[in-house]
């Protein structure tokens, strides 16, 4: 439950303190898993009669490799987590390639803007032209 807990906390917002929180959840993760496979493995051994019935002790090595089981899976998953924040830190954190997307797009607008700007001076130059036609026919016209 703790290591539970410790994974659902929000990270620290400093890079150094980030990475030494990923490096420790990279080791408490892979230690789980060694540790917990390391002692399913001692389990798997058959040992002399003892004092407990075989069958009774097969129910608690049973049940024992189960938990660990589930403890090796608890800290894959906690491993699967950490890869996706590490992921999810570089793609928001890749400042390079964002500046230079957030450029591009800038030099993209721009010539947009370039483009509109002589496409509405063209459109006004010619309905002015067309609009100096108008008045002249108008005012020379013998309709008025």
């Amino acid at each position: 439950m703790a290591q539970a807990a410790q994974h659902q906390r929000p990270l620290p917002q400093g890079k150094e303190a980030l990475l030494k929180a990923y490096n420790k959840r990279l080791k408490d993760s892979v230690k789980s898993m060694v540790d917990n496979f390391s002692e399913i493995m001692k389990l798997a051994r058959v040992e002399n009669e003892g004092q407990v019935f075989r069958a009774t002790q097969a129910d608690e090595d049973n049940f024992e490799m189960t938990v660990r089981a589930a403890n090796m899976v608890r800290a894959g998953e906690a491993l699967m987590k950490l890869v996706a924040d590490i992921k999810q830190y570089l793609i928001l954190n890749d400042f390079p390639s964002v500046n230079d997307a957030i450029l591009q797009n800038s030099h993209l607008f721009k010539q947009k803007q370039l483009e509109c700007d002589r496409k509405l001076m063209t459109l006004r130059d010619d309905m002015a032209a067309d609009l100096y036609d108008l008045e002249e026919e108008y005012y020379s016209s013998t309709f008025k």
